[in-house]
């Protein structure tokens, strides 16, 4: 009988092997993923909440959920794609990469820095001796380098605003619901309801070391 998890880890390494910064931005979005739906379910589940105040804090949560995997992926995805184009043209190379550049400058002189260059194309058509080992170590380690400042700014920055920006928007629709529908007791006294305990803007963030996801 073939092992799961055996499969799970070929499929890792297939995907991710080569390319280490993809893995980063997979486990920083299943991360905030199974972050928010755990949050989501503890409010479903919670009966100190009432069905009142449900209906207000599990939009909000889903609306976390959605800025938060949302920025993430987009910085992350964005940088590293922004980095791994200046190593695949050439603009960035470690030292053997641009001797090998140099010595074969009759071919490739006028490519290196433009966007249709890609060094991964030449790599497998070289018949030379490309430094292979040196040119995806080093890209490897820039795009991952580029993915974890990104992701840290998004967590950190951009998502936080963004976060503050939803709750803030859901907390005056709540306040206008209460105004436009307060009940009244039998003695047609206003019943005031209790305010729900709107989440507080900051979560800790996939890169931070208090709720590492990745």
């Amino acid at each position: 009988m073939a092992n799961p998890f055996a499969n799970v880890l070929k499929w890792v390494a297939d995907k991710f092997s080569k390319d280490a910064s993809k893995m980063l931005v997979f486990t920083g979005v299943a991360g905030w993923a199974l972050s928010s739906a755990a949050q989501i379910f503890a409010l479903m589940v919670n009966p100190k909440i009432s069905k009142d105040q449900k209906s207000f804090l599990i939009p909000q949560e889903m609306a976390d959920a959605v800025v938060n995997i949302g920025a993430f992926f987009l910085f992350t995805r964005v940088a590293q794609r922004m980095v791994g184009k200046l190593f695949s043209t050439g603009k960035i190379a470690p030292k053997e990469v641009r001797a090998y550049l140099e010595k074969h400058k009759d071919q490739f002189k006028d490519k290196v820095g433009k966007v249709d260059f890609d060094l991964d194309e030449v790599l497998k058509t070289s018949k030379d001796n490309f430094p292979k080992k040196e040119y995806y170590s080093t890209k490897n380690f820039g795009t991952a380098v580029a993915t974890v400042g990104a992701g840290v700014i998004s967590s950190s920055i951009i998502t936080p605003l963004l976060r503050n920006r939803t709750a803030s928007k859901i907390q005056k629709n709540y306040r206008s619901y209460n105004e436009a529908v307060k009940p009244v007791n039998e003695n047609g006294q206003v019943i005031e309801k209790q305010q729900p305990a709107f989440k507080a803007s900051y979560q800790p963030h996939a890169f931070s070391s208090g709720n590492m996801r990745i």
